[in-house]
C-alpha cells in the first residue's frame, strides 16, 4: 500500500488516465531503519544522561510525523492505494484498450480511467476527469439511460444502454454504448463499478445501411408481378409479399401476425401436397405443382408454385420459399392453358385418390387427396410405394392388379381391401393400364376410394337386420312355446289341486311347476329381446327408482364390490315399465358382478342430456333429442373387442356352462329398444366396461288424454302377472263366479283344458275354436255371453277383428286377450277406444281365474 496526496479531492475527486502511484522501496525503509539504529548507537555512546534531550527530542519529532500522517488519512488528505488495482500487465491492457473505461468507488469516486475513457468524455487531462452522470448530466437524451446505469450500479447488477448523442454546431450525432458492472464478486470488490464507454457509431451507421437494403428488398418483393410465401415446419404463414395479399384479399398485418396458417389459403387438400414432398436430409428440392388458392371472400384462383424447401441433416425441414404465378389470366386468355386448369382441378379436387405407378409399385405422380391419404394412414414421407398405405394381408391383392394392368389387361376386377395404419380403414382400388408407349416410367394408374364409413354403415345395417331376425325367429319361438307351457302349467295346476302334500308324487309335480315357472322365465326374456313383451310404461323419476334398488343391489353384488350411485341434478322425467327397468339395471349389476371376482367398484350414474349435446355424440343410430342418460360402469375385466358386437345376441355368454343362459344382456337390449331408448357399451380388456342407456325425455300430455283403455289393461296386467304371488300369500281369496263365458282358442288342448279350469270355478264356459265359430256361438246365445276370453293369433279371423265385429253387436261385451305375444303387437290394430283386458301366456289356473273374476266385476 502507497499513500498520495491531492489538495483538490476536498473539491472534486480527480483519477489519472495513466496512475503511477509511487511504488515504494525496501531499500529505503532498510535505509531508515539503519539510520535510526546508527542515531541509537551513537546516542548510546554518549552516554544515557547527556542523550537523554537528544532521544526525548527525536521521538518527539517523530510522534509529530505520526500525528500529522493520522489527521491527514482522516481527511483524505492521504490515500492508500491497493497494488491489486495497479497490475503492471492488466494496467497496461485497461490503459490501452479502444473501449473507455473507468472504475468508480462506493461514493462515485473515480480512482481510475484510462485514455480513451478521457476521449469519449471530453476531460482535458487526469485532473478533469469525471464520472459518467456528471458527464451526461444536463444532456436529456441520455439521463434516463444514465439513471438506470447508476441504479444498476448501486445495487451492485450489470447493465447496457445504447444512446444517441445530438452532435453540436453542425457535427453530426454519434452512439454510444454505455455498460457498468461490479468490479468482482467479493464483498470488497464490489464496492467498485467498472464503467465502459464505446463509439458505435459506425457498427449502427452499417446496421443502418443493411436495414435500408433489407427494406428496398423487400419493397421490390412486396411489389412484384407474382407472388410469394414461406411457411415453417408448422404450416403456419411466415411471411406473405403484398401482391399474393391482394390476391387473396387478405391484410398484411394480419397474416404478418401468424392468424394464418397454409390451409386457410389453399383450397381442398392441395396443402397435402407441400407437405408430402420425399426428406433427403441435407438437400434442397423445389416441386411444382399446380392447385387453387382459396380468398378470403371463398372464391378460388389456379395458381402454379414453384416450392422450394431444405432439409436439414437430420432430414427436418425448414421454412419453405414458394413463388406463386397467378393463371387466371392464361385460362382466359388461352384456350389450351384453361383446358390444362379445369384438368388440374379435375385431378386434384376428385374425391378419389388417384396416382399413376410403376411396375413395381412406386408412385410417379399423385393428386392432393392421395397425398392427404398418406398424412392420414402416417406413412413416411420417404415412402413412394403405394403398397405402403395397404395393409401386409391384403397386400397381395393390390400387387396382382397393378402386375394384371402392367401386362396390358384392359378390364381389372376392383379389388377392397384393408389400409395400413392404427385404426380400422377400408379402400377400393380401381387399377387401369397406361399405354406404354407414352410413358415407360408408368404402368398403371390406381384410383383408390376410402370405404370406411360404408362398410362401417354395412356392418351396421347387417347387424340389425340380424338382430332384427333373430328377434322375430325368438318372438315366434316364444309364441308357440308359451301356447305349449300354458298347457302344461294348467294340467300342472289340476294335479296339484287333485294331491295333497303328503301325497309320494307331490313333490315331482312341484318340480314340474318349477321348472314349468323356469321355463316362462326364459320365454319372457325372449319376448323382451324381440321387443314383443308386454310394458306398462309410467312416468318415473330415475332417482328415486335406483334409490329403491340400492339395498337390492348391494345384496346381489356382495360386500366385495363397492356401489356407487351419482344421481344428476333435476332429472327430467321418463316414461317405463318399473318393472323391466328394474330388470335392466339388476342384469347390468350381475354381470358387473361376474367381471370382478376379485371385487372393484360399481357405478351408476344419471344425467340430462339436451339435443344439442346428444347430436355431438359418436353414438350412431341415437337422432339429436332430450334424454336421460343412465350409466352403469364397472372397474372389471372389460370386454375384448372380437366379441363386443355379440353380446346382446340372445344364447351368446361368455360363461360356463350351467352359469348363465345368454339372455341377461339380450333382454337388457330389448326392453331398451321397446321403450324406445338406446343402449352402448364401451369396455377395453382389463379397463372396464361402461354401459351407457339413453331413454327419451317424456314430456307432460294434456290430462284429456288420461282416461284410456291403458288403465283397464293395467288393472288386468296387474292381475294377470301378480295372480300367482297373490295367489300364494293369500291362499283364502275367493275365485268362484258365475257367468258365461265365450272361451276362444284354436289349440284344442290348452282350450279345454282352460275351460275345465274356468268351469271348476262356478262359470259356465261356451268353446269355439276361431274367430269366424265365435260369432257364430255368440248369434246363437243372443247376447247372454258376459265375457269372451279370445287368443289372439288365430286362423280365419283374428282376435281384434272378432273384437270388433263383436262391438257392433254388443258394445258392452267384456273381452280378456290372452296371447305369447306382447300387447302392443295387436293394440295398434284397434279402433280408438276400444277398451279390453291383456293376460300374456303362459298363466296359471289362478292366474286365468283371477283375470276372469276381476273383469266380470268391473262395472260395464
Amino acid at each position: 500500500m502507497t499513500a498520495e496526496t491531492d489538495h483538490d479531492l476536498s473539491r472534486e475527486p480527480v483519477a489519472a488516465h495513466e496512475p503511477s502511484p509511487r511504488s515504494g522501496s525496501i531499500a529505503l525503509v532498510l535505509l531508515v531503519a539503519a539510520g535510526l539504529v546508527a542515531v541509537a548507537v551513537g546516542l548510546m555512546t554518549l552516554g544515557r544522561a547527556q542523550a537523554q534531550p537528544y532521544i526525548l527530542g527525536i521521538l518527539a519529532v517523530l510522534a509529530m510525523v505520526g500525528l500529522f500522517n493520522l489527521f491527514a488519512f482522516a481527511a483524505g488528505i492521504i490515500r492508500f492505494a491497493d497494488r491489486n488495482l495497479y497490475d503492471p500487465i492488466i494496467g497496461r491492457i485497461s490503459d490501452h484498450a479502444f473501449d473507455g473505461l473507468a472504475v468508480t468507488d462506493a461514493r462515485g469516486h473515480v480512482v481510475y480511467s484510462n485514455a480513451a475513457y478521457l476521449t469519449l468524455t471530453g476531460a482535458t487531462g487526469p485532473q478533469d476527469v469525471r464520472p459518467v452522470e456528471r458527464v451526461f448530466i444536463g444532456n436529456p437524451d441520455v439521463s434516463e439511460a444514465v439513471f438506470r446505469l447508476l441504479k444498476a450500479a448501486r445495487e451492485g447488477k450489470r447493465q447496457q444502454e445504447e444512446v444517441r448523442i445530438s452532435g453540436h454546431d453542425g457535427n453530426q450525432g454519434r452512439w454510444l454504448r454505455m455498460r457498468v458492472r461490479p468490479l468482482g464478486t467479493g464483498k470488497r470488490e464490489a464496492k467498485y463499478a467498472v464503467w465502459s464507454i464505446a463509439d458505435i457509431t459506425r457498427d449502427r451507421e452499417r446496421q443502418e445501411d443493411v436495414f435500408q437494403e433489407l427494406q428496398h428488398a423487400i419493397e421490390y418483393l412486396d411489389h412484384a408481378p407474382c407472388g410469394f410465401f414461406s411457411v415453417n415446419p408448422a404450416g403456419e404463414l411466415a411471411y406473405v409479399n403484398a401482391t399474393l395479399a391482394n390476391w387473396l384479399d387478405y391484410d398484411l398485418a394480419e397474416i404478418g401476425s401468424g392468424g394464418l396458417k397454409l390451409t386457410d389459403i389453399v383450397s381442398g387438400d392441395g396443402a397435402s401436397l407441400l407437405t408430402s414432398i420425399v426428406a433427403v436430409p441435407g438437400e434442397v428440392k423445389t416441386e411444382v405443382f399446380d392447385i387453387d388458392l382459396r380468398m378470403r371472400t371463398g372464391k378460388t384462383m389456379p395458381v402454379r408454385l414453384y416450392h422450394k424447401l431444405a432439409f436439414g441433416a437430420d432430414g427436418a425441414p425448414g421454412p419453405s420459399r414458394t413463388l406463386v404465378i397467378s393463371r387466371a389470366r392464361d385460362e382466359r386468355s388461352d384456350p389450351d392453358r384453361a383446358a390444362e386448369v379445369r384438368f388440374m382441378r379435375f385431378f386434384d379436387h376428385t374425391p378419389m385418390a388417384i396416382a399413376t405407378v410403376d411396375r413395381a409399385g412406386n408412385v410417379v405422380r399423385s393428386n392432393a387427396r392421395y397425398a392427404k391419404l398418406g398424412q392420414a394412414l402416417g406413412l413416411d414421407s420417404a415412402s413412394k410405394s403405394i403398397f405402403r398405405a395397404v395393409s401386409s394381408r391384403d397386400r397381395h391383392l393390390l400387387i396382382a392388379a397393378i402386375n394384371q394392368a402392367a401386362e396390358g389387361q384392359a378390364d381389372v376386377a376392383p379389388v377392397e381391401v384393408a389400409l395400413e395404419g392404427t385404426k380400422e380403414r377400408w379402400g377400393q382400388f380401381f387399377v387401369t393400364p397406361v399405354d406404354s408407349v407414352e410413358n415407360d416410367a408408368e404402368a398403371a394408374i390406381v384410383h383408390m376410394l376410402e370405404t370406411t364409413e360404408r362398410r362401417a354403415l354395412e356392418n351396421q345395417i347387417n347387424q340389425s337386420q340380424k338382430m332384427e331376425t333373430v328377434g322375430q325367429l325368438a318372438g315366434g319361438i316364444a309364441h308357440d312355446f308359451n301356447n305349449v307351457l300354458s298347457a302344461i302349467m294348467m294340467a300342472n295346476d289340476f294335479l296339484l289341486n287333485a294331491h295333497k302334500p303328503t301325497d309320494p308324487s307331490f313333490q315331482d309335480i312341484m318340480q314340474i311347476k318349477q321348472n314349468a315357472t323356469r321355463a316362462a322365465t326364459l320365454v319372457r326374456q325372449l319376448l323382451a329381446f324381440s321387443r314383443r313383451q308386454t310394458l306398462r310404461p309410467q312416468v318415473l323419476d330415475l332417482g328415486d327408482a335406483l334409490s329403491d334398488l340400492t339395498m337390492l343391489l348391494r345384496r346381489l353384488i356382495g360386500e366385495k364390490v363397492k356401489l356407487d350411485l351419482v344421481h344428476g341434478r333435476d332429472l327430467w322425467p321418463v316414461k317405463v315399465d318399473v318393472s323391466q327397468f328394474e330388470q335392466v339395471i339388476v342384469n347390468l349389476a350381475v354381470n358387473a358382478r361376474d367381471a370382478m371376482p376379485d371385487g372393484g367398484k360399481l357405478i351408476i350414474r344419471t344425467a340430462n342430456v339436451t339435443s344439442d349435446d346428444a347430436g355431438k355424440l359418436a353414438y350412431k343410430g341415437m337422432p339429436a333429442a332430450d334424454y336421460v342418460r343412465i350409466e352403469v360402469a364397472d372397474t372389471g375385466t372389460g370386454i375384448p373387442a372380437d366379441i363386443r358386437d355379440k353380446i346382446f345376441e340372445p344364447f351368446f355368454s361368455t360363461k360356463e356352462v350351467g352359469k348363465g343362459t345368454g339372455l341377461g344382456l339380450s333382454t337388457v337390449y330389448g326392453i331398451v329398444k321397446q321403450t324406445g331408448g338406446f343402449i352402448y357399451v364401451d369396455s377395453e380388456p382389463g379397463q372396464g366396461t361402461s354401459f351407457h342407456i339413453f331413454l327419451p325425455r317424456h314430456h307432460a300430455e294434456p290430462e284429456l288424454q288420461v282416461e284410456q283403455p291403458a288403465a283397464v289393461v293395467s288393472a288386468s296386467h296387474g292381475a294377470a302377472k301378480d295372480a300367482a304371488p297373490a295367489a300364494e300369500a293369500k291362499p283364502r281369496t275367493d275365485l268362484t263366479g258365475q257367468g258365461t263365458i265365450l272361451l276362444v282358442e284354436d289349440e284344442e288342448g290348452l282350450r279345454a283344458l282352460n275351460a275345465r279350469g274356468l268351469r271348476s270355478r262356478g262359470y259356465t264356459v261356451v268353446e269355439a275354436e276361431n274367430g269366424v265359430e265365435a260369432m257364430e256361438v255368440l248369434e246363437e246365445q243372443s247376447g247372454a255371453i258376459d265375457l269372451v276370453v279370445s287368443d289372439v293369433v288365430m286362423p280365419e279371423m283374428d282376435g281384434p277383428t272378432l273384437l270388433t265385429a263383436m262391438r257392433q253387436k254388443n258394445p258392452d261385451i267384456k273381452f280378456i286377450f290372452v296371447s305369447g305375444y306382447a300387447e302392443d303387437a295387436f293394440e295398434k290394430s284397434l279402433p280408438e277406444g276400444q277398451q279390453f283386458d291383456f293376460l300374456p301366456k303362459p298363466f296359471t289356473l289362478s292366474q286365468l281365474v283371477a283375470a276372469v273374476k276381476e273383469t266380470m266385476t268391473k262395472a260395464g
